[in-house]
């Protein structure tokens, strides 16, 4: 060791001793930081002792508590330990209008010291540093914490808890649901911390999930008292399409809406209202659960109890129609007391159509008892029965023969079913329908809703059946032509159409004949063809067939006009002319022929 050392040592043994708190207010810093003054190792190996002991460290994120030393205009002055006092901007202090000198108070470092060498500090950050923590440990360990209502925003309100700002969702507001969120506004209310989210710094808090606990509890202690048959007073709490939820006192119990009115009804809210007092009835609970099934109607007498004890089959009533199906409509005679008429009771008509046509929901209508079962209460019901049978004076409305004009209702493949009037139907067979036009499907010839006039054919009574004719209507016109187009009588045409098996001639729209291809030899031994002007002559007529043939070959063949000669005079002894009498002028005509040869 060198002797200087040993010197220096010595002093410094030799020196007398401070407190730390002396060294420290003594101490030059300035003319340190310089190079002014200079330290000895050991000293400065102390001194950072003695700071390290003293002073906070300005270099990291810690709140530290500090004392106001001085207020100005615009600052607070806070000592908090350091080589310098702080600086905190009095708005931090908003909060806190009696803030005074040597209040302690929490601030965070937020520069280390400004041109002055000042520290600049923030109580602000501090706060909300100490929020956070405040928040988290909160909802870590489920901690109540006291919110101040600030104001609403959407789907819910916001709360300052500890300075910060927290979401309270409507549906977390409480347990029932809240129509006015104004009156929270501006409230200090109790709540629990459910959610945070770091990265965004969100919080959701929670008034309902503080006493979801209890109702609960409350629940559980309401159930284990109740039974069925019970009856309680409750409130409405919410009204649903399909029901009514009942505030019973802590616990909620389902009116459903078929039980809540022995009548029919559309919708709940036709019988109640929110908030409306009730006095129901338990008809069934889940303890498990927690379910409640509640009645209304059931306070009440069933309906067919207090059903006219008079009332009997024949009987005339007069209900509402409330429900309408396509195979009939139920009508309400009483309150809760409702019938059935079948579609097939609507009408005397025996085309059944949907209940629609005749009736809809609303309409007051009159009907007879048909049926009436009071134990198992049904009624059937029936409107047609009001007005009098229609086929009960059938055969004087509707004689055989006699005419009338009535509306085309439905096809068939075979036939029109017209009606003359309802619960009148009858039948036009399509073989009824025109003297001229073969029809092939009734709608060809006509469509429904169109009126025709047709005469009655038959009637059955006792079938309920009718059956028409439209053709009848008019004059045959083939009468005319039994006479126009009788065997032998000639008349000039154009050929229509040729094939294998012979030529048509149209003479008019109804009369279209048939020349076989031996009788379109023309008397130079060529034939005829389409388009072709030539005379003919019958050699047939069956008005009932509508059937006319010609020969144009008779015209100069004696052996041909001898057959129609014949065929004429035969036609004069009978009604009728047939096809197979053809068959034997055609033999008999084979048989000349092949004599001539």
């Amino acid at each position: 060791m060198s002797e200087e050392t040993k010197n220096t040592e010595a002093q410094n043994d030799a020196a007398p001793k401070v407190s730390a708190e002396q060294f420290l207010k003594d101490f030059n810093w300035h003319n340190y930081e310089e190079g002014i003054d200079v330290i000895e190792d050991t000293q400065l190996e102390e001194f950072e002792k003695l700071v390290a002991e003293n002073f906070v460290d300005t270099l990291n994120d810690e709140v530290v508590k500090g004392t106001v030393i001085n207020l100005t205009d615009r600052d607070a002055i806070i000592d908090i330990n350091a080589k310098s006092e702080g600086v905190i901007s009095l708005n931090e202090f908003r909060y806190n209008p009696d803030l005074k000198v040597g209040d302690s108070v929490d601030v965070l470092i937020d520069v280390r010291e400004d041109a002055t060498g000042q520290l600049i500090l923030s109580h602000r950050k501090a706060r909300v540093i100490q929020a956070w923590d405040r928040v988290n440990n909160a909802h870590e360990t489920g901690e109540i914490v006291n919110g101040f209502v600030k104001c609403r925003t959407k789907g819910g309100m916001i709360v300052d808890v500890f300075g910060i700002e927290a979401f309270l969702p409507g549906s977390q507001i409480d347990v029932k649901p809240i129509r006015d969120y104004d009156v929270y506004v501006n409230k200090t209310m109790e709540f629990k911390v459910v959610k945070i989210n770091h990265e965004f710094k969100n919080v959701v808090v929670s008034h309902k999930a503080l006493i979801e606990a209890d109702i609960e509890e409350q629940k559980k202690e309401i159930i284990g008292q109740l039974e069925k048959g019970q009856v309680l007073e409750g409130t409405v709490k919410n009204v649903t399409s399909y029901g009514v939820f009942v505030d019973l006192g802590g616990v909620d119990g389902l009116v459903h809406i078929t039980d809540l009115s022995w009548s029919r009804i559309n919708h709940p809210s036709e019988m109640v209202e929110l908030d409306q007092k009730l006095n129901v009835v338990i008809l069934d609970f889940d303890e498990a659960k927690t379910r409640i099934q509640l009645g209304l109607k059931q306070l009440k007498p069933h309906p067919w109890e207090a059903l006219n004890g008079d009332l009997k089959v024949g009987d005339k009533v007069k209900g509402k129609v409330v429900v309408i199906a396509d195979y009939g409509a139920f009508i309400e005679v009483e309150e809760g007391v409702e019938g059935l008429v079948h579609v097939s009771e609507m009408s005397w008509s025996t085309h059944l159509r949907s209940a629609q046509d005749f009736v809809k929901v609303g309409d007051e209508v009159d009907a007879v008892v048909l049926t009436l079962d009071r134990e198992e209460r049904k009624m059937s019901l029936g409107i047609k029965q009001i007005t009098p049978d229609p086929w009960t004076d059938i055969t004087s409305k509707y004689p055989v023969d006699s005419t009338h004009t009535g509306i085309v209702r439905n096809f068939t493949n075979f036939g029109v079913f017209v009606e003359l009037e309802e619960g009148i139907d009858g039948l036009i067979y399509i073989s009824d329908l025109s003297w001229t036009k073969k029809v092939k499907h009734p709608s060809d010839f006509c469509a429904v809703g169109d009126k025709l006039d047709v005469v009655v054919l038959e009637l059955d009574v006792d079938g309920r059946k009718l059956s028409l004719g439209h053709k009848q209507t008019q004059t045959n016109p083939w009468d005319k032509y039994e006479g126009e187009f009788a065997v032998g009588t000639k008349h000039t045409a154009s050929i229509d159409d040729v094939n294998d098996k012979g030529a048509t001639v149209k003479f008019n729209d109804d009369v279209i004949a048939f020349a076989p291809g031996r009788h379109l030899e023309k008397e130079d031994g060529s034939k005829l063809g389409k388009g072709d002007n030539a005379e003919f002559v019958v050699i047939e007529f069956n008005k009932e067939f509508k059937r006319v043939v010609i020969s144009h070959t008779a015209l100069f063949r004696e052996e041909e006009a001898k057959v129609v000669k014949q065929a004429a005079k035969k036609a004069q002894n009978q009604e009728k002319t047939t096809l197979g009498d053809l068959d034997a002028l055609a033999e008999l005509k084979a048989k000349l022929e092949k004599g001539g040869n």
